[in-house]
This record gives C-alpha cells, structure tokens and sequence, in this order.
C-alpha cells in the first residue's frame, strides 16, 4: 500500500488504519462520532493526500477542459476554484473533480480511485500544445475544517488567505513552507485545503497540530469524512455518481453549462433536458434508528423503484438519513418510501438536501 508523508503520524496517534484507494488511510482516531462534531463546533485536521493532482498546460488548455468538463472552466478567474463532473459522449461520469485556476496553468484534484482512470481518459483526448502531468506523487494534502479553521491558520498562513472567498485560493507560505491554500472542503463548514511537496510534511503536520490545540482542533479520518459529506448530500464517488449516472440525474444540473458549447456528454444532457428525467437522486430520512446501507433497495406502493446509494446514523440530527435513485414520480420532497433492510421494511420519507443546514461555509 502506499503511504502519505503523515502515516507515522496516523500511527503514533493510534489511528485505525486500513487500505482505502490503494493507500494506508486512517479511518479513525478517537472515534467517528467525536472527530464529527468536533468538525462541527470546532475544528478538525484530515490527511488526504490521497486525492490526485493533475497539472494542465498550454495556450488552449482552458478550451480543451471546457470540452473535457461539464461546467465552463473559460468563466474562471484566476485564483478561483470549480467543481465540475468530467462524462463520457454518453454523459456517464468519468469523475467529478475541482479545477484550480493559476495564472499559468490548471490544477485537477481527482478522487483517489479515478486517478488512473481520470488520466488515460484525458491522456487519450489530449490535443497538440496542451500538456498533462500527474503531480499526485509530489503533492501533500491536508484540510482544515471547521468553525474554528480560520482561527487555528491565523498568523501561520498570508493574511490574504484568511480574506479569501468561498472556492478562491492563494498560493503563499504555511509555517514558511510554500504552499496553495485554498478556501475549499467537503464538509459544509468553513476551512482550508492545504498544498505542498511532501518533504514538508512534519513541519505543516505538527505545525498545525500545536496552532490547532487552544482552538480544539482534532485528527479526523474517514469515517467522519463521509458521515460530513453525507450530511451535505455531496457525492461520494462509486456510491451516488459512476460511469452509468449523468450529473442531471444525480442533481447537479447546476454544473451542466450546456449554453458553452459542445463538450463530451452535451447532446445526452441536452436531451435528457428537452425530455425529463427518469430517475433522480434523492435525499430521505427514516424513522427509527436503522440505517439504510449502500445497496439496499428501495421500495413503494409494494415494488422495487431503487437502490439507496448511500446510508449511514447522522450525528449532528440523531437520526438515519441517505440517498438513493428513484423513478423521477416519487422524488418530490415528503414522498412516503420504505427500505428494505433484510425482511424489514423502513419508513422513510424524501427530503431536500442538504440535510445539514447549520454549517459555516460562507458562500
């Protein structure tokens, strides 16, 4: 398995630690349920460098990922970041990925177990004069989130950091190291993605860890990662978006710039547009304290109309919630379905998303 340049670190701070995307992650420190809430009250400090970076250059790299991407990479700002579903001709998702603009180039962050993927798809598509790299190798990656994140990178970071918008970035220093900090997360509170070469590591890593303790700051691992996602309703890739979902049906039709000309997957979108859907992904909360899994099926009026796509027990609203397909008539909010868990079948209701509406990313 591959290692991140805070394996050690995960280790001596007795972190389980288990495969995840062909690296050795920690899934937990302390316990899923404390690193949560301490994301949600105070602050909390996760390695994933396991993420991929890809750098794009040349003359028409921002028309070439506006025809790799279905959002409009040739509206960015120098200094702005962007989420974007990248489809196949028939509007599958290869991936959904962040692009960073600089003045003289792109930043690609991809999900750790696209990266191969993600590469040969755009390798195989790549024109003269544009350049590809996979930076991933030479990339640490560590996000602080959090209410208290602005507080714990206070005088360790450019002042212009701590003044950056949602979705923006500088590139600057961190404890004197240089790095790209950028106003990003996957948590719904305010916090930091943090960038720099590996080597650096110890010092960013116990840099932030003495910053961090008078403002509460916690090791988090994976667990809590998704249960914050899933809070948000965002995607988990290989759970609620693949190759055989289209960024409509999983609803982010606000990523869709059909308007910017063609790209890979606009004729589907614009026909699934034109037509209606027939499935959508949904939202829901179930009564009791059963959790719907990935893979169970979801069901009304006595038939199968899904499969839930992600499950787990929210710890900030004490209750099961999830995410699942249905047939575009039962996605209206309030919508009465049930999950069947073995030979019991859950009530659940659809709710809108996010389901978590108290954090503290500005927007």
């Amino acid at each position: 398995m591959k290692q991140t340049p805070f394996t050690e670190f995960h280790r001596a701070a007795g972190a389980k630690l288990v495969e995840f995307a062909g690296f050795e992650m920690p899934v937990r420190y302390t316990g899923d349920v404390r690193e949560h809430l301490a994301v949600r009250n105070t602050a909390g400090l996760f390695d994933i460098t396991h993420m991929g970076e890809f750098e794009v250059r040349g003359a028409q790299a921002g028309e070439w990922l506006d025809r790799m991407l279905t959002n409009h990479v040739g509206g960015m700002a120098i200094g702005q970041c962007l989420y974007s579903p990248m489809c196949r001709p028939d509007a599958g998702i290869v991936d959904d990925l962040l692009v960073y603009r600089y003045a003289d180039r792109f930043m690609l962050v991809v999900n750790a177990s696209n990266m191969a993927k993600d590469f040969a798809w755009l390798d195989s598509h790549r024109p003269a004069g544009i350049s590809l790299e996979d930076r991933s190798a030479a990339t640490a990656l560590l996000a602080v989130q959090g209410p208290k994140a602005s507080a714990v990178l206070a005088g360790h970071v450019p002042a212009a950091a701590l003044d950056l918008g949602f979705y923006r970035f500088t590139e600057g220093g961190i404890f004197g190291v240089p790095a790209t900090v950028s106003r990003t997360g996957y948590t719904g509170e305010d916090g930091f993605e943090l960038y720099f070469e590996p080597a650096h590591g110890a010092a960013v890593w116990e840099g932030l860890l003495r910053a961090g303790e008078p403002h509460g700051l916690e090791l988090v691992g994976l667990g809590a990662r998704d249960t914050l996602r899933l809070e948000m309703g965002y995607m988990l890739y290989g759970n609620d978006i693949d190759d055989t979902t289209t960024p409509l049906e999983a609803g982010l039709g606000w990523t869709v710039k059909l308007a910017k000309g063609e790209f890979h997957g606009s004729a589907v979108l614009a026909k699934q547009k034109a037509e209606g859907l027939k499935r959508r992904l949904v939202g829901f909360q179930l009564e009791g304290r059963r959790v719907p899994r990935h893979g169970m099926n979801i069901v009304a009026g006595g038939r199968t109309v899904g499969q839930v796509t992600s499950g787990t027990f929210s710890p900030s609203l004490e209750r099961p919630i999830g995410m699942g397909y249905v047939e575009t008539a039962l996605a209206a909010n309030g919508t009465a379905l049930e999950i069947q868990a073995g030979s019991s079948l859950l009530a659940a209701r659809v709710t809108a998303r996010p389901f978590y509406t108290r954090g503290s990313h500005r927007s």
